[in-house]
């Protein structure tokens, strides 16, 4: 089923945050309504927060059965004797084997029914979430431009595999280590137009990036000297502006 809630933030991005951080989530796994753009106001007076709506999929709940009336003994049963755990026990299926099996089931469904020579291998980490990385050859069909594709198969494989369960899981879906290659290119080309836009004096508009991209071009140029960063426009549109920051050199 789907649930929301409302975050407010100094910045758009800093109320999405704040969300993500209540809810346990990552970007990928939510979609984001602006409600309220923030002010600034006059000399801090009539400012107000950022306000969105962050709208998830959350597990639908069991129903739980009414438990039967149990008729009162004859006479009173003794205590059974406490028993050792067994070798059977130890090697009753986990929930966790559970859910990796209900990630391979789809991802090795999803795979063939898109006629791609690959099959997932899974591993979860100590906080229980599952990393998959799709193994096989010239994945970069799976990838597709920007790692859209990737995206899309992670999506569908979150929403599939978290339904009916009482517990929302993380899952994270790679293939050729796409997502590190990425993340590392997009600090570099932080990095490096920000060293433009302090040289020039002059904000540059990036190309159109999702949520998890904006994010690290944030965060690698967050305590970059004289450079701010923003968002601009809409899904699937939405642009980071890496733009001069007048302010700290008024300061100076």
């Amino acid at each position: 089923m789907l649930k929301w809630i409302e975050s407010t933030g100094k910045t758009e991005d800093a109320a999405i945050q704040a969300a993500l951080e209540q809810l346990g989530l990552d970007r990928d796994e939510v979609t984001v309504e602006l409600l309220e753009r923030a002010k600034s106001g006059f000399l801090g007076i009539g400012s107000c927060p950022a306000k969105v709506r962050v709208t998830y999929e959350a597990p639908d709940e069991p129903e739980v059965p009414a438990a039967p009336v149990q008729p009162a003994p004859a006479e009173p049963e003794q205590a059974a004797p406490v028993q050792e755990p067994t070798a059977v026990q130890e090697s009753a299926p986990a929930q966790d084997d559970e859910v990796a099996q209900r990630i391979e089931r789809f991802l090795t469904g999803l795979l063939a029914h898109m006629g791609a020579q690959a099959k997932p291998v899974i591993t979860v980490d100590e906080r229980g979430s599952y990393a998959v990385e799709l193994v096989g050859d010239r994945l970069g069909a799976l990838i597709g431009r920007r790692g859209e594709t990737l995206d899309a198969i992670q999506q569908l494989t979150v929403y599939s595999v978290n339904r009916n369960l009482s517990h929302r899981v993380r899952i994270h879906v790679d293939a050729e280590g796409y997502r590190a290659k990425r993340e590392e290119s997009l600090v570099r080309l932080a990095r490096k137009v920000a060293g433009k836009v302090v040289r020039y004096r002059r904000n540059v508009t990036l190309e159109p990036m999702n949520a998890y991209e904006r994010h690290v071009i944030h965060t690698a140029l967050q305590d970059y000297p004289d450079v701010t960063t923003y968002s601009v426009g809409t899904e699937p549109n939405r642009r980071t502006v890496v733009a001069y920051s007048r302010e700290q050199v008024q300061k100076r």
